[in-house]
């Protein structure tokens, strides 16, 4: 049984980040940059939009905002609820969202190092 879920674990570190080829972490790094500076910027819109409640996000612009944001932050109100009446979901998900980011795509970034490696 231990041996088994080495071998597993093993193959999942292999599959992931070791065995990843420094073309195949440049394409990964030119498609997860602009992504998570592209919902990075959308939460921020979230955040700014939170602050007038009465907004008719089904409407356009706003609906650019709160269309691919909302299935993230619907379940994750379940989880966070509001605190004093202020929906904090948005800014949770920026950090995480900027986080990724940093150990990902930043200067000293996972996938940045792998496309650096000879």
């Amino acid at each position: 049984m231990h041996e088994t879920s080495h071998i597993a674990s093993e193959f999942i570190y292999k599959l992931v980040i070791a065995d990843l080829d420094p073309t195949t972490a440049k394409l990964a790094i030119s498609f997860l940059g602009p992504f998570l500076s592209a919902f990075g910027f959308l939460f921020i819109l979230r955040i700014v939009m939170s602050w007038y409640p009465k907004l008719p996000v089904e409407k356009f612009p706003y609906v650019l905002a709160y269309a691919p944001t909302e299935p993230l932050l619907s379940p994750t109100r379940k989880v966070i609820p509001p605190l004093a009446g202020v929906d904090v979901t948005p800014v949770v998900w920026f950090g995480l969202i900027s986080f990724l980011s940093e150990i990902l795509v930043g200067p000293q970034g996972l996938l940045v190092l792998l496309s650096q490696k000879v």
